[in-house]
């Protein structure tokens, strides 16, 4: 009797467990009421680069399986807006209405219940960007008005990246954090992001997501403010080569922008502003353009009358310098000291006068 016992509870306890043994396939279920009978797109990040499901509609539904080694965030893209959520090997559900993409329900992942309570700690300071954004027309042709306007955002911007920072620092093991700091590693400091991602469990270093994050800080640490900024040479508009150290002994603003980058058309009347006010002050500034054709180039050139030297192999973001140095947005800056160290990162607008009126005057 005692061994019949023995086995019923052995065989109960191989029942609990085979229910507790972990999903090893990722489902998303949705029902968006009023989405039209057509397809949406699921964009999962695969090594350095993605990989895109497409995914067909019927009747506001649609399904997918597939595989989640880790969590990650994906993007689904509807006809007219994405959303991002974070994907594991679980049943994820999603629910909603096709007129409020941004307020669709979904439920399931628990790596995506994370990011949630993340952005609830920010919802605030969102909420004061968006209401400050919504005035920038109304400044942006009066130099004191967007001066002040530019210091309020940079305020936000530092209060979104403490709390950032603070939720990454409180759960070292997650996924979320994981994304946070590699979305950081965009256009982030190499010291700042490599201490915090030293502060990460184990566990979310060695995971794919964690590897890369590794190699990308390992890239900015090519580009930290205190580097010397390694030669290169690149044509210029005439096809002409010239070397960054032909600009040592002057302080140099190296920009890198693109024709079709609306924010670095924006900035480059302040970029203007800033040559014209201190080109006689052993400053100077070089363009490396992330252009693929020379007509578009050249056009913006003379659209925004850049008179500096501009450079470019016109091989896009695949721009040998912006490769080495791991650029992955633009507008990106540097200012060099005369012996061709970086001794400033993505100054715009108020901020880069403020910085050559600290220097040069």
């Amino acid at each position: 009797m005692q061994l019949k016992n023995i086995f019923i509870c052995l065989a109960a306890a191989a029942i609990c467990a085979c229910g507790q043994v972990k999903k090893h396939q990722a489902s998303i279920t949705a029902e968006i009421t009023g989405l039209k009978d057509s397809v949406v797109y699921l964009s999962i990040p695969v090594a350095d680069s993605s990989k895109t499901d497409t995914i067909p509609v019927k009747d506001g539904k649609f399904t997918w399986t597939g595989e989640a080694p880790e969590p990650v965030k994906v993007f689904l893209m509807f006809p007219t807006r994405y959303v991002d959520f974070f994907l594991e090997n679980a049943d994820i559900h999603i629910t909603g209405h096709a007129d409020s993409l941004t307020n669709l329900k979904i439920t399931g992942s628990a790596s995506h219940d994370e990011s949630l309570v993340y952005e609830a700690s920010i919802k605030s300071i969102m909420d004061k960007e968006e209401q400050l954004y919504g005035k920038y027309e109304e400044v942006k042709d009066n130099d004191s008005a967007k001066g002040a306007w530019e210091e309020q955002a940079a305020e936000l911007r530092k209060q979104r990246r403490k709390e950032t920072m603070h939720y990454i620092t409180a759960h070292p093991k997650s996924p979320v954090s994981l994304s946070l700091l590699s979305d950081m590693a965009v256009m982030g400091e190499y010291k700042q992001l490599d201490s915090l991602y030293q502060l990460l469990d184990a566990s979310a270093q060695q995971t794919a997501v964690g590897g890369r994050l590794a190699a990308r800080i390992a890239i900015l640490k090519k580009s930290a403010i205190g580097e010397p900024m390694i030669d290169f040479t690149q044509p210029d508009v005439n096809g002409k080569p010239v070397k960054l150290s032909d600009f040592k002994g002057k302080y140099v603003l190296l920009d890198f922008w693109a024709s079709w980058c609306g924010p670095c058309r924006a900035e480059n009347p302040n970029v203007l502003k800033a040559y014209n006010a201190y080109k006689d002050k052993n400053f100077t500034v070089v363009g490396v353009s992330l252009d693929e054709s020379g007509e578009k180039w050249h056009k913006a050139i003379e659209e925004d009358a850049m008179p500096w030297i501009q450079l470019s192999d016109l091989k896009g973001f695949r721009n040998e310098v912006a490769s080495q140095y791991g650029i992955q947005a633009i507008p990106s800056t540097f200012l060099l000291s005369p012996e061709g160290v970086i001794i400033a990162k993505d100054l715009r607008g108020e901020a880069l006068h403020k910085k050559l009126r600290e220097l040069l005057n």
